[in-house]
C-alpha cells in the first residue's frame, strides 16, 4: 500500500446493517481508487450476518471500523459515522454500491475553487438482472449555486457526492434524525443553500436498486417529510417561501406526480385523477401529463419500464 499523504484525506463514510452480500465488492472499490490518501469510516449498526467478520479480513489500516450498540435510523447512524471522520472531504457509499476507480482522483480537485461545497459525478443506476443506465442521460443536472434547481428536482445521487467537511461547520444539526427517506437530499440541499456544486460529467459510480426500494409506504414518507422539511426551511431560511415560491411550487408538483403515478402503475386510475383533482397548489405542465396518462393503462408503462 502506497499512500501519498501530500493529498487532501478523503472520508468514505459506509453504513452497513447486515449488508454482507455485496460488502466486499464496495469495499474494493475504494480499495481500488488511483487516490490513496483516504480512510473508510465503516459503521456498523448492530449487524447480526456477517458483515463484521468480512470488514475485519482486510488488514489496510485505513480501514477504521465502528460498531454502534444497538440498531438505530439511518440518519442517526450516518451523523455517528460523520463524527469519526477525519477528513478534509467527504463521501458516501453504501453497501451495496460500487465506485469507480478514478472517482475521487477526478473530483477532489474540484474543490480548488474554495467556495465549491459539494462535488458530484454521473453514475449508472442497474439491478441483479444486467439491466443499467445512466442518471443523466435524460435527467436535468445544474452546478454553481443552485440551491433553488436542488429544491425543486432534487438531482444527486449519494454514492456520487463528495462534500467539504467544513461546510458542515455551517450547519446546526447534520443529518436530520426527524426523517427515515429524505435525510440525505435534505443534508445536501442545506449545504448548497450557501455552496456551489461542481461536477464531473463522467460516470464515476453504480447505484443497485433493489425491487422493494418504491413502496406506498415509502412514497407516503417521502412525501410527509418533504413537507416537514419545508416548514422548517421557513423557520430557519429568511423569506424562504417568498424567495423560493416557483421552486416549492415545482416541488411539490412532483410529489403529487409521484403519487399519482403509483395509483395509477398500480392499476388504480381513477385514484390517481381524484387525488389530482384535490390537489390545491397550482399545477404544472407535469401535472396535467400526468392527469392525461391516466387515462391509458398503467400496466403498459410498467412493461416498457421493465
Amino acid at each position: 500500500m502506497s499512500v501519498n499523504n501530500q493529498q487532501p484525506l478523503v472520508s468514505v463514510v459506509m453504513n452497513c446493517y447486515n449488508s454482507s452480500k455485496y460488502l466486499r465488492e464496495a469495499i474494493d472499490s475504494v480499495i481500488k481508487q488511483t487516490y490513496s490518501n483516504w480512510e473508510i469510516i465503516f459503521w456498523d449498526n448492530a449487524s447480526s450476518d456477517e458483515s463484521p467478520d468480512i470488514v475485519k479480513s482486510y488488514s489496510d489500516v485505513r480501514i477504521k471500523y465502528f460498531r454502534g450498540g444497538q440498531t438505530v435510523p439511518l440518519g442517526h447512524a450516518r451523523n455517528y459515522a460523520l463524527e469519526k471522520c477525519k477528513g478534509d472531504y467527504i463521501g458516501f457509499l453504501d453497501c451495496d454500491d460500487i465506485w469507480f476507480p478514478e472517482k475521487l482522483e477526478k473530483q477532489i480537485p474540484l474543490f480548488n475553487d474554495e467556495k465549491v461545497d459539494i462535488v458530484y459525478s454521473d453514475t449508472f443506476f442497474f439491478n441483479n438482472e444486467g439491466k443499467q443506465w445512466r442518471l443523466y442521460k435524460s435527467k436535468s443536472y445544474y452546478t454553481g449555486y443552485c440551491f433553488s434547481q436542488l429544491l425543486s428536482q432534487y438531482f444527486l445521487s449519494l454514492e456520487t457526492v463528495v462534500i467539504r467537511k467544513s461546510a458542515l461547520d455551517r450547519l446546526s444539526y447534520w443529518f436530520d434524525e426527524r426523517f427515515s427517506t429524505i435525510e440525505e437530499a435534505d443534508l445536501f440541499r442545506r449545504i448548497a443553500y450557501s455552496g456551489k456544486l461542481a461536477m464531473v460529467n463522467e460516470v464515476l459510480a453504480k447505484w443497485r436498486i433493489h425491487a422493494s426500494s418504491y413502496t406506498w409506504n415509502k412514497i407516503k414518507d417521502f412525501v410527509l417529510e418533504t413537507e416537514q422539511m419545508l416548514d422548517i426551511y421557513n423557520t430557519i431560511y429568511p423569506r424562504f417561501s417568498e424567495q423560493y415560491a416557483k421552486a416549492i411550487i415545482h416541488l411539490r408538483a412532483r410529489l403529487l406526480v409521484g403519487e399519482a403515478r403509483f395509483y395509477w402503475q398500480s392499476g388504480a386510475s381513477s385514484e390517481a385523477r381524484k387525488l389530482i383533482a384535490s390537489y390545491k397548489f397550482p399545477k404544472t405542465l407535469l401535472v396535467y401529463l400526468m392527469f392525461f396518462a391516466t387515462f391509458f393503462p398503467g400496466q403498459f408503462f410498467n412493461k416498457i419500464k421493465a
